[in-house]
């Protein structure tokens, strides 16, 4: 994740919106359980936890599966792999590559 993407994460104020969604209501009493033994204030934030956990998870591997695929295209195109690295490196650690 890019890091300005992970400050605008990272942002306690940034803003929200209302999401309706039915969940069993035996669900529902687990989380408002379980949500103050996680140090949560209520089940909501419990929820939204979760969501992001998942969805940081998908963010990634699907990241990840795009990187993949461009560095085996290059590779059919004849790029070398010691180019695919330097640029790789250039892109994770950007200042040593100045």
């Amino acid at each position: 994740m890019k890091v300005e993407a992970l400050k605008q994460r990272l942002d306690r104020n940034r803003p929200m919106t209302s999401v309706t969604i039915r969940m069993p209501e035996d669900v529902v009493e687990d989380l408002k359980k379980i949500a103050p033994l996680l140090g949560f204030s209520g089940y909501q934030p419990l929820i939204r936890a979760y969501i992001g956990q998942g969805l940081r998870v998908d963010l990634e591997r699907f990241e990840s599966d795009t990187v993949t695929a461009l560095i085996a295209s290059l590779k059919r195109r004849g790029v070398s792999d010691a180019l695919i690295d330097e640029a790789l490196s250039e892109v994770v650690h950007p200042a040593a590559s100045s």
